[in-house]
């Protein structure tokens, strides 16, 4: 530790060392630097074990880390810690303009008048929860942006988009590959907008069968076709009126539909098979595909003029190897929702562990994540997850001719203890304990690998 670390350190421990309110500061890279007795204490961790630690692995539902990320701020936020909502500040710090840190404190750490407060807050969130599933069940809009996990400035750039354009009624196309997370921000979009009142209607356009695909979005009267429902039915577009209608897997859609698509969105009115009127209706529309719509336009398989009506925004989702620094987030949080629906008690992961999941490409992106994950949890007999728990299709692709599964390890294990001992300035005993291994253990692996 520098002595500006070790002036910082004791200036910190003058001012909130013996304070009832839970103080702790992260570095650049969201390690814990200082954490005072009363929130070690609180959250019951070693407090020097607990310095020198991502914040991640010792706070619960911490954002610490996505402040130093983002240079926000966030005050008065509601952070669930050991079974009750407390409310926590997290300040960035600037140095000469540049971002060094954050500041944060939970307040109302666990007095009687939080007590009170708390059993107060959790009726009103439960209430507010009991209206947020009613408003789901009645427009079909389940997801916000605050759904979409990620730290990784370009989520964050498409996230500060959606919100730009949510407010409009202009058409927008979710451009991304297979399981980027399009139905999630389509969602977003709704909910942020005037219409999230309305009705939220999805259709996927890959999954109707072509000779019912415009019965099911236009409707139809009876006696339309032979086993047509008596009285009738609405179409999706009806069904939307006012709302949203998100046309998911878009290239998809039959070219004779098209037309039809183009005209309700440019005249604003439908016609249902079988009937000799129009319908007027009023919907956004938010499009998504995974396919190159240019290309499609060129072999004549998708409407040029219909692509310029549903393409007035575009919204490029990156794929997930192009943000690998929310891969740790990510498997943190999916493990811990998986861990949940399976009951079994897994912590977290090996630092190896998550060295694979970084360098893996994951053409499945978020879903072939999750799928991952959960197949490791049913795999793991520990409370960590180790590579060994990881499929084989996710390790056969880290290992190539010049290194084996085994030079990954200890490559990665390598890093793992270089990167513990300049967090510890070099103090192979702390380096030690911040790892979990031995000091004999720890010798033994410093001198195998020249450190």
């Amino acid at each position: 530790m520098s002595l500006f670390e070790k002036r910082n350190k004791y200036m910190f421990e003058t001012l909130f060392g013996s304070t009832e309110h839970c103080i702790v500061v992260v570095d650049k890279e969201g390690v814990i630097t200082y954490i005072n007795s009363g929130y070690a204490d609180f959250i019951g961790v070693d407090r020097k074990k607990a310095e020198g630690r991502h914040v991640t692995e010792v706070i619960e539902n911490t954002r610490m880390h996505i402040v130093v990320e983002t240079g926000r701020e966030e005050v008065a936020d509601l952070q669930y810690i050991r079974g009750d909502y407390m409310i926590a500040n997290r300040i960035p710090v600037f140095e000469d303009g540049e971002l060094t840190g954050a500041f944060g404190m939970v307040l109302f750490r666990d007095t009687d008048e939080w007590k009170v407060m708390n059993t107060n807050v959790k009726e009103l969130l439960m209430e507010l929860e009991s209206y947020r599933e009613n408003f789901k069940k009645n427009t079909g809009a389940s997801y916000s942006l605050h759904n979409i996990v990620s730290h990784s400035p370009k989520m964050m750039e498409v996230k500060d988009t959606v919100r730009k354009m949510a407010t409009g009624d202009a058409s927008v196309l979710l451009r991304g590959e297979s399981g980027t997370g399009k139905e999630l921000f389509a969602h977003s979009l709704h909910n942020l907008s005037e219409r999230n009142g309305e009705p939220f209607i999805k259709v996927n356009c890959a999954a109707i069968p072509e000779q019912l695909f415009e019965a099911e979005l236009f409707g139809y009267e009876e006696g339309a076709f032979t086993g047509a429902k008596k009285g009738g039915k609405a179409g999706k577009f009806q069904l939307a009126d006012g709302g949203t209608l998100f046309l998911d897997e878009v290239g998809d859609m039959p070219l004779h539909a098209q037309v039809k698509i183009l005209r309700a969105l440019q005249e604003g009115e439908v016609e249902p098979l079988g009937s000799e009127t129009s319908e007027l209706v009023n919907v956004r529309v938010v499009a998504a595909t995974n396919q190159a719509l240019e290309e499609l336009i060129s072999r004549q398989e998708f409407r040029e003029d219909l692509y310029y009506r549903i393409n007035v925004v575009s919204v490029d989702i990156p794929p997930l190897r192009e943000r690998p620094e929310d891969i740790r987030l990510l498997a943190k949080y999916i493990l811990s929702k998986t861990g949940d629906s399976m009951r079994k008690k897994v912590e977290g992961f090996s630092e190896a562990t998550i060295q694979v999941l970084e360098g893996y490409p994951w053409p499945g992106n978020i879903r072939e994540l999750e799928n991952t994950i959960e197949s490791a949890v049913h795999m793991a007999d520990g409370s960590y997850i180790e590579v060994s728990d990881l499929p084989g299709s996710i390790t056969a692709a880290s290992v190539t001719e010049e290194e084996s599964l085994k030079t990954i390890l200890e490559r990665v294990e390598k890093e793992t203890i270089e990167q513990a001992l300049t967090r510890t300035s070099g103090d192979k005993n702390a380096a030690a304990a911040h790892l979990g291994i031995g000091k004999t253990s720890l010798y033994d692996k410093a001198k195998k690998y020249g450190i």
